[in-house]
């Protein structure tokens, strides 16, 4: 790494952590809970849920569309906070449309 360590991001049950992980060709989303190891919800734009809605899966639709449903998945688990871990990729583009799609209906992180 470097000079400074980065601090590590820990989810619990009553704050899990949302994982995003982009690859070229997809965008993957899971909300863990670091305390007990264990995915709760995840989508991706590899589900037919996504792929149906979008043509194209590696731009800013797909992400946004991965982000609503991440959302109104969580809301349906009646959690309302979560600790967003974008990984080692800067926030911007297609990380950036997940977040913000996440956050329109009352997500808070």
């Amino acid at each position: 790494m470097g000079k400074r360590e980065k601090k590590k991001i820990k989810g619990n049950n009553l704050k899990p952590r949302l994982s995003i992980y982009r690859s070229n060709k997809h965008i993957y989303a899971q909300v863990i809970d670091d305390s007990s190891s264990k995915t709760i919800i995840s989508c991706s734009t590899l589900e037919l849920e996504v792929k149906s809605k979008c043509l194209n899966t590696s731009n800013k639709l797909a992400s946004k569309v991965v982000g609503e449903i991440i959302e109104t998945r969580l809301l349906k688990e009646d959690i309302n906070e979560i600790i967003f871990d974008r990984g080692k990729k800067p926030y911007h583009g297609r990380i950036k449309e997940l977040a913000e799609a996440a956050r329109l209906k009352g997500l808070n992180f």
